[in-house]
């Protein structure tokens, strides 16, 4: 009983929280607002995720498919690295590094930049960084994002979450305004579903 009061708790203080990344405010790509949604998509909850692989910040490179029967998936795809949202949104999976273990799930982090400017981007957030693969859709530029109906045409992704379940089949879609942060309290809750 006790840690399903902390787990409430703590889904309920991710959701009401903004995460300041560690970033340096002047290393912050000052960007204006864009149309909140700008592609069609390609795939809906029911379908099988296109398979992929991507380099990761890391030097491997991470396959989709490699966690099937495995974990959950969450893909959160990000539109650039050095922007204030971005910069804001994968910080905050650090906090719920707990909640996502507890449902069986890792997060997959994609946006069309290439590995040195993630590495360079993601080093500057802190402390150990991110918990969670960094990946790279930059070559052949957008590919996977365009398989997944994400891809703008400026050639940036959606600010997009989708949920994959153990066997491989979206169970969650989210195309997220743009200009906003995803409510992580959503991502939580639609994890929880998958159990």
């Amino acid at each position: 009983m006790l840690k399903k009061i902390l787990y409430t708790l703590a889904v309920l203080l991710l959701t009401c929280t903004s995460v300041q990344a560690k970033v340096a405010k002047e290393q912050i790509y000052k960007q204006q607002n864009r149309r909140p949604v700008d592609s069609v998509l390609k795939v809906k909850i029911g379908d099988k995720a296109p398979d992929f692989t991507l380099p990761a910040v890391s030097g491997e490179k991470v396959s989709l498919s490699s966690y099937r029967g495995k974990k959950n998936v969450v893909l959160s795809f990000v539109p650039a690295a050095f922007t204030p949202i971005c910069s804001d949104q994968w910080p905050g999976y650090n906090l719920a590094h707990e909640l996502f273990k507890m449902n069986d799930a890792v997060i997959l982090g994609i946006t069309t930049d290439n590995i040195p400017s993630l590495h360079a981007w993601t080093t500057q957030m802190g402390e150990g960084s991110l918990w969670f693969p960094v990946l790279s859709d930059f070559f052949p530029h957008g590919a996977t994002a365009m398989e997944y109906g994400i891809l703008r045409p400026e050639g940036i992704t959606e600010r997009a979450i989708f949920i994959i379940d153990k066997k491989g089949t979206l169970r969650y879609i989210d195309i997220h305004d743009i200009n906003k942060r995803p409510d992580l309290g959503e991502i939580i809750k639609a994890l929880e579903k998958l159990n």
